[in-house]
C-alpha cells in the first residue's frame, strides 16, 4: 500500500489523482512499442543515429517496412530525425524509450531465467 501511495504521488496533481491525459498518453507509448520490429528499432538506435537502410539490415526487414515503423515512432515522438543531403538519420528522441525497452527486455528475461543475465555479476564487475 505504501509503495502504491508513493508511486501515485509521483504521478498525481494537487488533488491526488493521476493526470488522465498523461495516463492515456502512457498507454499510447506502450501500444506503440507493442510491436517486435519497433522494439528492435529502438534497440538498434540505443548507440546513436542510423539511416533507414542500416536499420533495415539490423532488424531484418525491408526498408519500406522500417520507414513505416519509423514514421509511427516519429509521430509518437519516440524518434527524431536529422537530414543530411538526401539521407535521413534517425535517433531516439530522449533516453526514456531506451530505458523503457531495456526494462521490458530485462522483465522478459525474468520469464525465462530465474537469474537473468542482467543480474549476474562477472569477476570484472566486483
Amino acid at each position: 500500500m505504501l509503495e502504491e501511495t508513493q508511486i501515485g504521488s509521483d504521478l498525481s496533481d494537487a488533488g491526488g489523482r493521476a493526470d488522465e491525459q498523461i495516463v492515456e498518453l502512457a498507454v499510447e507509448v506502450f501500444s506503440m512499442l507493442a510491436d517486435a520490429t519497433r522494439v528492435r528499432i529502438v534497440l538498434a538506435l540505443r548507440d546513436g543515429e542510423r539511416s533507414v537502410g542500416t536499420l533495415a539490415e539490423l532488424v531484418g526487414k525491408p526498408p519500406t517496412a522500417v520507414s513505416q515503423h519509423l514514421a509511427k515512432l516519429r509521430l509518437a515522438r519516440i524518434v527524431a530525425t536529422r537530414h543530411e543531403a538526401n539521407r535521413v538519420y534517425y535517433r531516439l528522441a530522449n533516453e526514456h524509450a531506451r530505458q523503457l525497452v531495456t526494462d521490458a527486455i530485462h522483465q522478459a528475461e525474468h520469464s525465462v531465467d530465474d537469474l537473468p543475465g542482467h543480474h549476474r555479476r562477472t569477476d570484472g564487475d566486483r
